[in-house]
């Protein structure tokens, strides 16, 4: 079993996927539509700094192509790079991962891919969800956090991982809105854990 992200560069945000088979998978933190691109011109942060994490995702673009992979998917938010996934093989998966940390300009990696042989996967397939289940607990994440009051979710990227592990990474403007944040998150069905990786930060005066 191979889990794998949906969408070819889907912009940032975008729903994860598996798949028990090679299946489209994308670093997933691109600008990729108008929408999204309007979206971003919303974050309470420069356009300089959406730039920089636009280069740190086409450098891990590559690495992934090098490695030749496509059962990563990133999210990134101020050059923080979170990056899950599960491989089955270990040569790849090295590979991959010294790639990754070679990337310049990451502030802070969040290294979340798991290695895992086949047969494992096989022996513990109870505790891997589905790719619908995945797909529903990340879309079902988001659209909590769209309508939470006093929670500003464009500065927010979340990931479901294969083991129903929901990440989040992004900005609150006060301890409050991260408080808010994650009561959100962690009500949504299904989620096994929450991983915060929030920082506080208020709006500069």
């Amino acid at each position: 079993m191979i889990w794998t992200r949906r969408g070819v560069v889907a912009g940032m945000g975008a729903s994860v996927a598996m798949t028990a088979r090679p299946a489209f998978a994308q670093v997933g933190a691109i600008l990729g539509a108008p929408v999204t691109l309007i979206d971003r011109a919303l974050e309470d942060r420069s356009a300089a700094d959406i730039a920089k994490d636009n280069e740190i995702v086409v450098k891990v673009n590559a690495v992934m192509a090098k490695a030749g992979t496509i059962k990563a998917s990133t999210e990134i938010y101020e050059q923080r790079l979170l990056v899950t996934g599960l491989f089955d093989d270990k040569p790849t998966y090295d590979k991959f991962e010294s790639g990754v940390r070679g990337v310049g300009g990451v502030k802070r990696l969040y290294w979340h891919v798991v290695y895992m042989s086949d047969a494992d996967q096989k022996a513990h397939k109870n505790g891997i969800i589905s790719w619908a289940r995945a797909l529903e607990i990340n879309s079902k994440a988001e659209a909590a956090l769209a309508k939470a009051k006093d929670v500003h979710h464009l500065n927010y990227r979340l990931a479901t991982d294969a083991f129903a592990t929901l990440y989040v990474v992004g900005r609150a403007l006060s301890a409050h809105e991260r408080d808010l944040t994650l009561a959100s998150l962690k009500s949504i069905g299904g989620v096994r854990r929450v991983v915060d990786y929030i920082d506080v930060r208020p709006k500069a005066k």
